[in-house]
């Protein structure tokens, strides 16, 4: 009982999920009726496939004088969920096939162009037709699908038929019906979808990406704006509605792909960079987006001090530094960079504290607090910071 219900429960996941990529569309459907005089040959044009055609299900029957079908090929249609299910195994394709049929055969071709249909009637030429069924046969049913049959390739289709019979007339039913895909009915071509892609690629913030990430993270945008809009719609927006388009999606992805976190590291490692030539404004300018999009580490906010220091921005530097301690007050790094703004600003008695409080301890586990004063000492007298206090500090920590 247990393998039953779990086996019911995977069918029904599996029709659910099949249900949301396409449809069988009934309401396009065809189904005609002819009559073939003796030794003719007739075409029938279907009307264009709906936009999103990506499998076709035909059958076609031949019928005795007043026999009628069974069941229709959309009726029984509803009972397979997605053109998958006619191919797994022989029994979909015979599910498909008329239930009755009549003694008389006929052969059949298909075509994807009018010139190549109407040269068939008139002269039988088959070489050109996407498909030819030479075998005369009293019926037979198909699957057609864009990536493995040139019949789709237009969105038209002409189907030809030849009756044999030298006396009698045939009588044959066509039926006809399309699957259309969610996503492509939308108007989504592949070549839509890469010219979205490639302006994707052309924005400034693809272009801080590695190629892969900015793949993924352009992907996703387009994914955003496909189920935001119908390609016809999404094309008939002003330049700056398109623009809004992808600001809203690209915020979205940002975060959804991990760009933010690859940006962020880029723009510390740059900063880094920046500082140890000397170029604290251009640092600054790389660590303050991390910060106002609150995604800084401890680390942000401690570098950010310290630049701030070097351009001699004081409160600046205490604003962030005072952040910062919030996140971790044991981080000594920063506890080392507020004394120095703290007496740099004039604060000389809570900068000394804070000097002595750390004193006996490590700032890294290679780096004391007394050698690292003294280093950064050295460093702010190269860089032209106010030197007045460095002894009296270094007396009191020795």
């Amino acid at each position: 009982m247990h393998h039953k219900f779990t086996f019911l429960l995977l069918l029904i996941a599996s029709f659910s999920s099949a249900q949301t990529d396409g449809y069988w569309d009934k309401t396009r459907a065809t189904s005609k009726e002819v009559i073939i005089s003796a030794r003719e040959r007739i075409i029938i044009p279907l009307e264009e496939l709906p936009q999103g055609t990506t499998e076709i299900v035909y059958r076609i029957t031949l019928l005795d004088e007043n026999q009628q079908l069974s069941n229709s090929l959309v009726s029984i249609l509803k009972a397979i969920p997605d053109p998958t299910g006619i191919s797994q195994g022989s029994a979909g394709a015979v599910f498909l096939l008329s239930k009755i049929a009549g003694d008389d055969k006929c052969k059949y071709a298909i075509f994807n162009n009018k010139e190549l249909a109407f040269d068939y009637k008139k002269e039988g030429n088959v070489d050109k037709a996407c498909l030819y069924q030479n075998n005369p046969v009293n019926k037979d049913a198909k699957r057609l699908s864009v990536t493995k049959s040139t019949c789709l390739k237009t969105g038209l289709m002409w189907f030809g038929f030849e009756n044999k019979n030298w006396i009698m007339n045939q009588r044959i039913v066509l039926e006809v019906v399309p699957w259309v895909d969610n996503k492509l009915s939308r108007g989504w071509s592949i070549e839509n979808r890469k010219n979205v892609l490639s302006i994707c690629k052309s924005t400034d913030l693809a272009k801080k990406l590695p190629n892969a990430q900015a793949d993924d993270y352009c992907v996703c945008v387009l994914d955003k704006i496909q189920n935001q809009y119908k390609f016809l719609e999404y094309q008939s927006l002003l330049a700056a509605e398109k623009t809004k388009a992808f600001k809203d999606g690209g915020l979205a992805c940002y975060t959804e792909t991990q760009a933010s976190a690859t940006i962020y590291d880029n723009n510390r490692l740059q900063a880094s960079q920046f500082a140890s030539k000397g170029q604290y404004g251009q640092a600054i300018a790389k660590l303050l987006p991390i910060i106002e999009e609150q995604k800084a580490k401890v680390s942000d906010y401690d570098a950010l001090g310290l630049n701030y220091i070097y351009t001699k921005q004081y409160d600046k530097a205490l604003k962030y530094l005072k952040l910062g301690e919030q996140l971790d007050p044991s981080e000594l790094s920063l506890q080392l960079h507020l004394a120095h703004a703290n007496l740099f600003k004039g604060n000389y008695s809570l900068a000394k504290s804070i000097y002595k409080k750390f004193s006996d301890q490590n700032v890294s586990d290679s780096t004391s607090w007394s050698d690292q004063v003294k280093a950064d000492f050295v460093s702010f007298e190269k860089a032209g910071l106010p030197t007045k206090d460095f002894e009296r500090i270094l007396n009191t920590i020795r």
